[in-house]
């Protein structure tokens, strides 16, 4: 089995309370295994429409990042993140 990722561009609308999002999240990256290979940092919008914020986050495959995503951990604090910024998310195993 392959790696999979998580691949997530935000855009946040409330910077002071977005790091609520992230303190909710940390239990269910934890469980899951998450490793992030990229947390924002500066980039360069080569072709097409970019947001503020990009990220890539790892897991040992793509049950594993389903589970993630699907779990009640992540479920509260997606909600969170819902209240606070946009997203365009998507799942995609690693080659």
């Amino acid at each position: 089995m392959s790696k999979a990722y998580w691949i997530v561009r935000v855009s946040v609308r409330d910077e002071a309370r977005y790091p609520e999002y992230l303190a909710a999240a940390k239990p269910a990256f934890e469980k899951f295994g998450a490793r992030f290979i990229v947390r924002g940092g500066a980039f360069e919008a080569m072709e097409g429409v970019a947001r503020d914020r990009n990220v890539v986050v790892e897991f040992a495959d793509r049950a594993t990042a389903t589970a993630c995503y699907r779990s009640p951990e992540y479920d509260a604090a997606k909600a969170i993140r819902q209240k606070y910024a946009d997203a365009d998310f998507i799942i995609i195993d690693g080659a």
